[in-house]
């Protein structure tokens, strides 16, 4: 009998310990990500404070009681072997040591297999780190303050203590199921096969089109469509990794002329890494002259958002978007970086002396726009006279907006999405001097690739925005009646493909590229 009630003792002061390790870490992390808001300048009053944290104790602690409750279940056990050994008045700090140490190494775990670099944002400082890891020590030192008297009992019923934290957290909810459309009154042709992860495609005027693979592999497609087997050589270093690798590819206007092409590629290093532009001269199946002309700054740390789409305005001048690094996305709200930013440059990479920002001392002379998260949608209509481009959210906020120079798009100060785990990023969907998106996807799309549709091929798209989802795994059709834009139809879902480019092409047909290893070119025709 007294060793059942020393169990339940145990379980009952493991699961208290807990669950004030999961609050405390939720209400701290909430804090720290407003401090950043407010660090930017952003008035935090008491009640946005509250509301987030609310929020954030119902959204995201329970991810967070998964990853704090795994590592606390295995270091309260291992300190409570490693105590027998060691005195009782060194037990509190032990049990302590070992709740930081295990929420440490959770971190660093979850950090190296989840997709972005940092996945909890409080912690993407050292003092952001050390406070998290102090709530999780004030856990384990709570822990053994009431288990004092009957300790010993914890290693000999570790499986039953374990069992209930798992009970207690849970599995949580499993995914709605996707209802799939039928198809449309379209044909699709497999042009091309066996591409990997194919990210942009451009179309050469005397037939045929480049393609691009995140890989750093830039290839040939024949004007009869075939792939030639051997990539174009010539193109600068790549740095590939996750998300990192070579992105856009633009003709020059004069290409006929000048036979120019531009890159834009992820260049550097895992440790210091940025969006890189190079002009190209292509001459056959191999580029010269080839020349960086453009380097996003400062250096980032991380493999992920850098945008990396480009497009010609009719000056003559160059519109290349950049994503906020991730782990960065305070500096999207920052003019002396170029993280989060849309840019315009001259051809040469140059900024083009009527910027918005030029002559200011504290900012940086190529930025266009700046409040962006992850811009991979671009698109400049000559008919309309709009430069027009979509960005991922996190979950949820993808936005499409019309791009205005010098115009402060929000992030990370107002967004219709939350972060990856639940968390709050910020209190506000609108602020004074931020820019409204014409529409925004919540949940997230994860949009990629646009094109407006201007072909003859499909009446009923004309003037139409095309935009590719890679986690909706569609494409999207969008109206846009003035500076109202909605989402009118999903196309294309049986495909079940993750869709990275759209684009409109000589011929009026819609050209998709699938992002997979296997990926394809493919043709959409009435």
């Amino acid at each position: 009998m007294a060793g059942m009630q020393g169990t339940k003792k145990n379980v009952i002061s493991f699961l208290v310990a807990l669950v004030v390790g999961v609050v405390l870490g939720t209400v701290v992390q909430t804090q720290l990500n407003l401090l950043a808001l407010q660090a930017i300048g952003v008035g935090v009053g008491f009640d946005a404070r509250l509301s987030a944290t609310v929020h954030d104790l119902v959204s995201f602690a329970p991810l967070y009681g998964i990853l704090f409750g795994v590592s606390f279940v295995v270091s309260q056990v291992v300190a409570t072997a490693v105590s027998r050994f060691v005195g009782r008045g060194l037990r509190v700090p032990l049990f302590a040591l070992a709740g930081a140490c295990g929420l440490w190494v959770a971190l660093l775990t979850a950090n190296a297999l989840a997709p972005m670099p940092t996945l909890i944002a409080a912690t993407r400082s050292a003092g952001g780190l050390l406070a998290m890891l102090l709530t999780a020590a004030f856990a384990g030192a709570l822990f053994a303050r009431l288990t004092a008297r009957r300790h010993t009992g914890v290693v000999g019923h570790a499986p039953t203590v374990i069992l209930a934290c798992c009970l207690a957290l849970g599995l949580g909810s499993l995914p709605a199921p996707v209802q799939a459309q039928s198809p449309g009154n379209y044909t699709v042709e497999t042009l091309i096969s066996g591409l990997e992860h194919p990210w942009s495609l451009a179309f050469l005027p005397e037939g045929g089109a480049l393609v691009t693979e995140r890989a750093g592999r830039l290839r040939r497609i024949s004007g009869e469509w075939g792939l030639d087997p051997e990539p174009i050589t010539g193109v600068p270093t790549v740095f590939n990794d996750a998300q990192a690798g070579l992105f856009d590819v633009l003709l020059s206007p004069d290409f006929e002329a000048d036979r120019a092409v531009f890159l834009a590629y992820a260049c550097g290093t895992a440790a210091a890494n940025h969006l890189c532009v190079a002009r190209c001269q292509l001459q056959g199946m191999a580029l010269h002259d080839v020349v960086e002309i453009f380097r996003a700054q400062p250096a980032k740390q991380g493999s992920a958002h850098y945008g990396g789409r480009m497009a010609w305005l009719p000056d003559g001048t160059l519109i290349v978007t950049l994503g906020d690094g991730f782990d960065y996305r305070e500096q999207a709200q920052d003019l002396s970086s170029h993280l989060g930013k849309i840019v315009r440059l001259n051809p040469d990479g140059t900024a083009p002396e009527d910027n918005p920002f030029v002559g200011s001392h504290d900012a940086l002379p190529e930025i266009y726009s700046y409040g962006h998260r992850n811009v991979q949608g671009l698109v400049y209509d000559s008919v309309d006279g709009l430069l027009i481009a979509h960005e991922h959210g996190p979950r949820g906020g993808d936005e499409v907006n019309i791009i205005e120079p010098g115009h402060n798009y929000g992030w990370p100060v107002i967004t219709h999405g939350i972060d990856y785990t639940g968390a709050m990023i910020t209190p506000f969907v609108e602020h004074e001097g931020m820019e409204q998106p014409l529409l925004h996807w919540t949940p997230s799309i994860a949009p990629s690739g646009m094109t407006r549709y201007r072909g003859e091929l499909f009446p009923d798209w004309h003037g139409n925005l095309l935009v590719g989802a890679l986690a909706d795994r569609s494409v999207h059709r969008v109206t846009l009646d003035g500076r109202q834009a909605n989402d009118t139809e999903t196309m294309f879902e049986e495909l079940d493909e993750r869709i990275r480019d759209v684009a409109t092409g000589p011929d009026g047909g819609v050209y998709l590229l699938t992002d997979s290893a296997e990926g394809r070119v493919l043709r959409i025709v009435p």
